[in-house]
């Protein structure tokens, strides 16, 4: 990389002068000016957004950070370009931390983002008492959590009806004649997995279906979990007639092993996921799911944040947005 000294050399000035030039700074006669031009296009030259903010003693770097736990997952994703949406809309730049549920992963890239002075940054913490982000919080940075909030801080969050969600699934599945309703869930720390456990319960309670512990499985979120909890829900003496998955990539999971087994859907089992993709409908049949407004709620995020930005002693918001069940024919 070429250096500001590179420059200078290049040019026939002094370091001062291509500052002044790079500052947009007055007493450079435009021969000059278009002499430091020519050079720094010549080496292709970047100047340190770092130096530069220092130097002009602005307290802005106009760069924020967005900590997600799993990019493989295309809630993230569709979340991410709601942020990116907002964010690009207000001259901010982003930083993505994909730390996959790891804590030790997180705080580097946490102490990354520190160290690039972000203006506030963006998180589904690891969890409800994530002492990282909270002392994040304490010490001033403005933050906006979503899919999961923090506990003993007031902080700005998005969140989704979970309970609701997983509610209106599962009381679908019961009136729709199904009785041995199995639950594969996420990460059981998550306030999230709790939430739509709450409402599996409560769906089966208010349809009069007793609850049963051997149709439920936990597991971590991800796809290989699908399968692998799907097997066990399959393999058990009275296998389950209905599935109401955690998350998409459950989804996907259970899919492969329902597949694999030779069995159809719905004729020998039901399902349903939370979490309506893009790819829902084109499965055979068509995926019935929980909706949630991922891309919105990103854009919900990156709102919420240039307003704590700009007034960062506005009260906190917790935002909660409505799920919708995409009616289908997997169930």
């Amino acid at each position: 990389m070429s250096s500001l000294s590179d420059v200078a050399k290049r040019a026939g000035v002094s370091i001062a002068t291509v500052s002044r030039v790079i500052n947009n700074g007055t007493n450079v006669n435009e021969v000059t000016r278009a002499k430091v031009h020519k050079a720094i296009k010549d080496l292709r030259y970047q100047p340190s957004r770092v130096a530069k903010r220092l130097r002009s003693k602005s307290v802005s770097s106009n760069l924020i950070g967005v900590l997600i736990p799993d990019i493989q997952n295309p809630f993230y994703v569709d979340v991410l370009r709601g942020i990116e949406d907002v964010t690009y809309e207000n001259n901010y730049a982003l930083i993505m931390c994909n730390f996959q549920q790891d804590e030790k992963k997180e705080k580097l890239y946490l102490d990354i983002l520190q160290s690039e002075s972000v203006d506030g940054l963006i998180a589904a913490p690891a969890h409800e008492n994530d002492a990282k982000v909270i002392n994040l919080v304490k010490e001033g940075l403005p933050i906006v959590c979503f899919d999961r909030g923090l506990q003993g801080v007031d902080v700005d969050v998005v969140l989704v009806n979970n309970r609701d969600g997983a509610y209106k699934a599962v009381d679908h599945l019961a009136k729709s004649g199904y009785r041995r309703i199995a639950h594969i869930s996420g990460l059981a720390q998550l306030p999230s997995t709790q939430l739509r456990d709450k409402g599996y319960r409560e769906a089966l309670a208010d349809n009069d279906i007793a609850f049963d512990p051997d149709l439920i499985r936990r597991g971590d979120s991800k796809h290989d979990s699908g399968v692998l909890l799907c097997e066990e829900l399959m393999s058990l003496p009275n296998p389950p007639d209905a599935i109401f998955t955690g998350n998409n990539l459950i989804t996907l999971g259970a899919l492969e092993t329902i597949h694999k087994r030779g069995l159809k859907v719905p004729e020998d089992v039901a399902i349903i996921g939370f979490d309506d993709m893009y790819w829902s409908i084109s499965l055979n049949p068509p995926l019935t799911a929980v909706y949630q407004p991922a891309y919105e709620i990103g854009r919900r995020c990156g709102e919420l944040l240039i307003q704590r930005i700009k007034d960062p002693k506005r009260p906190t918001i917790q935002m909660i947005l409505n799920t919708q069940l995409m009616i289908r024919s997997s169930c």
